[in-house]
């Protein structure tokens, strides 16, 4: 049957696209395999559609389904499916229930987060090296070239080497990671909330942050405080943002 054949041999590239990520580890990003697919399915739709017979041959079944009356029970089932199926879809399959309410992008930080031995007071909580930043220029711009390497190591992957959100890896999650570029994101937080984020990670977010949890992985246990601390001086300088403040 052409049908069979049809989406036989769409499945096999869209295997083909999937298999660096199975067995290797390093998925092709998903907005490419979105694009690949497209122009695979109308190649393989232009090569089985060339002559007249050949697009009665691959449509026929879906004709059949439609219009002949021996297959009204497979109908009612098909059009039932169908709908569930996208239902389900729109949810990614997760099974979880549709959200009751928006997710917040920057949910509110706990008083206070505990890391590395001790506790921090994350409503007074301050950057340690930013003073550096007027007591000493050239020492300031070691610590900032020192945590760009760091986010060169660990973060650009997904969030990018301009800093944008468009790293690597980044259309293959959900929700696609926030850019730190523009006045929006960094520019309305205080250092200690990015510091907690970094610290915490996706796992560390409360209820609010869901249904779809932040992919990133709580760096607490990759990097030291300094280096956390470093990366987000790198993180507004490079920015040009400044953060906010409690006073």
């Amino acid at each position: 049957m052409r049908l069979v054949k049809f989406i036989l041999t769409c499945l096999f590239f869209y295997l083909l696209l999937k298999a660096p990520g199975f067995f290797w580890g390093k998925p092709v990003p998903a907005s490419l395999v979105s694009m690949y697919m497209f122009f695979i399915v109308i190649t393989v739709l232009l090569v089985m559609t060339i002559t007249d017979e050949g697009a009665k041959k691959l449509f026929a079944p879906v004709r059949a389904l439609v219009e002949d009356p021996s297959k009204k029970l497979i109908r009612n089932a098909v059009f039932v499916i169908l709908p569930i199926a996208a239902a389900f879809l729109a949810y990614d399959g997760s099974g979880k229930t549709p959200p009751s309410e928006l997710r917040a992008t920057h949910p509110a930080p706990p008083a206070l987060a505990r890391a590395y031995g001790k506790t921090f007071d994350l409503t007074k909580l301050e950057n340690p090296f930013r003073k550096i930043e007027k007591q000493d220029p050239e020492a300031f711009k070691d610590l900032v070239k020192e945590g760009g390497e760091v986010y060169f190591k660990n973060c650009f992957f997904c969030h990018g080497d301009k800093l944008d959100g468009h790293g690597h890896l980044a259309h293959a999650l959900e929700p696609k990671p926030l850019p730190f570029t523009g006045n929006d994101t960094i520019a309305q937080l205080q250092e200690s909330y990015v510091f907690w984020r970094i610290l915490k990670g996706g796992p560390g977010l409360p209820r609010e942050g869901g249904p779809s949890i932040s992919a990133m992985p709580a760096w607490e246990n990759e990097l030291t405080e300094e280096e956390v601390w470093k990366v987000i001086l790198f993180l507004y300088d490079y920015t040009g943002n400044t953060s906010r403040s409690w006073s």
